[in-house]
């Protein structure tokens, strides 16, 4: 994907990715001119010649993920009307991925849907990061990657130096990702079983490990309330834990999350750039473009 026949078209919502992608890549980078119509509708232009070039749109969906995920569809199709060779949508963080089933009968599975609405804009290439369900991917017919930031997010919190480091995954599901994180640590990993005993307590279980004295880690892939995060930290720190920390790809951070975690001993929040926030001190970049190199 290197060379002049790179593009890469950073979208509103992707500013430093969009930057660091076509740095890690070493092509161009082009802005979408987006503005709003009286009535709120968007309009996006581009204001370069794409034809015949390969095109990578980097636009994630965090909030507000409507906007974004419109933006994200005009600009694909933008690109294949102007003669695009071949469009790769860089999503990194995509709208809607939560809902992948039907978990109850009648309602809308908006994984499917967003897949679908990607593809028919014209995208010839899918990349995410961490998607929530990786199975969301059969939805695509074109081809598509589902990135993982575990090792880019081990590697930074291995620069910390953190005393007798210990990786948690938020549960069981987050279990595979703590792994990973470790692994680039050379850390010893679990994962939080959590059994609610009533509405105001909650039982921790870390396995065989011993957290007094230690500097622990959760991991998750979405950290959106902040929740589960402070629940465990609370604990954490109540059984010994020297200091607890917070990771994450995409912080979603809704509402008081991040007072919510601090409130309950969390030292440190790291998350990556899928999602653009304070908290986003790794960058998928270069795990984007060693698939796109």
């Amino acid at each position: 994907m290197r060379g002049p026949m790179a593009l890469v078209i950073g979208g509103s919502a992707s500013p430093l990715l969009s930057l660091r992608l076509s740095r890690a890549l070493r092509c161009g980078l082009v802005r979408t001119e987006v503005r709003r119509f009286p009535d709120g509708e968007i309009y996006v232009r581009v204001r370069r010649d794409v034809a015949g070039e390969r095109v990578i749109v980097v636009q994630s969906n965090g909030r507000s993920q409507n906007e974004n995920l419109i933006e994200l569809l005009l600009t694909l199709e933008l690109m294949k009307d102007m003669g695009a060779r071949e469009v790769v949508a860089v999503v990194p963080y995509m709208a809607y991925s939560r809902q992948d089933r039907r978990f109850t009968p009648g309602e809308a599975v908006s994984a499917k849907t967003v897949c679908r609405l990607i593809e028919c804009a014209g995208a010839d290439h899918f990349i995410t990061v961490d998607m929530h369900h990786r199975e969301t991917l059969q939805h695509f017919s074109i081809k598509s990657n589902d990135l993982t930031a575990a090792h880019a997010i081990g590697g930074y919190l291995k620069r910390l130096r953190l005393k007798r480091p210990l990786v948690l995954g938020a549960d069981r599901g987050a279990a595979e990702r703590a792994k990973n994180v470790a692994l680039e640590m050379g850390a010893d990993h679990d994962y939080i079983e959590k059994k609610r005993i009533s509405p105001e307590s909650v039982r921790v279980s870390v396995g065989g490990f011993d957290v007094r004295g230690r500097d622990i880690v959760i991991v998750d892939d979405i950290i959106s309330t902040g929740g589960t995060v402070a629940e465990s930290a609370r604990i954490l720190r109540k059984n010994g834990a020297r200091t607890v920390h917070a990771a994450c790809t995409h912080p979603v951070l809704v509402g008081n999350a991040m007072e919510k975690m601090r409130s309950a001993g969390v030292r440190r929040v790291i998350a990556t750039d899928t999602i653009e926030s304070d908290v986003s001190v790794v960058s998928v970049a270069p795990v984007v473009a060693g698939t796109l190199g």
